[in-house]
């Protein structure tokens, strides 16, 4: 399974994309400051422009699990029905533990990518609606055993 995010705006407190599943819209994402992280950027690179908490991943291709505990998510009730599996981006350089999840604002992610529908300013709604949506196609693609990849361009 393919997703792909396609940023669409940078705001000084937030960036926003369009999530591709497969190459069919699905839903907008909110993140955090876009500071033009790469991922071929060295760490040490990144560990210079980024503000810990406070910016968007590096652009570039990771591969997604649902198949790890979010120790931090699994002690949410909304979260108990997937037993804290949320889907985590692996190999993201100057980054671990990121995440697809819930939220609403920038202040609702730490570096994670929020999915729901972009329809007012710096933010985005219906996000737990879209996120069990989002999730229901990761846990399928999985018990097929696709490989999931996600693109941040």
């Amino acid at each position: 399974m393919e997703l792909v995010s396609k940023i669409v705006a940078r705001n000084p407190a937030y960036r926003v994309s369009n999530l591709y599943v497969d190459g069919k819209y699905f839903c907008d994402v909110l993140e955090d400051t876009d500071r033009g992280l790469r991922s071929d950027m060295t760490e040490t690179e990144i560990a210079k422009i980024k503000v810990h908490g406070m910016t968007a991943i590096p652009t570039g291709r990771y591969p997604v699990s649902i198949d790890i505990v979010s120790n931090r998510f699994s002690k949410k009730p909304m979260y108990k029905e997937i037993g804290g599996r949320l889907p985590r981006l692996g190999g993201v350089p100057g980054y671990a533990g990121v995440l697809i999840h819930v939220g609403n604002t920038p202040a609702d992610t730490e570096g994670c990518l929020l999915v729901g529908k972009n329809k007012k300013v710096g933010m985005v709604v219906d996000s737990k609606e879209t996120f069990f949506r989002l999730y229901d196609l990761l846990k399928a693609a999985n018990a097929r055993k696709e490989k999931i990849y996600i693109t941040i361009e």
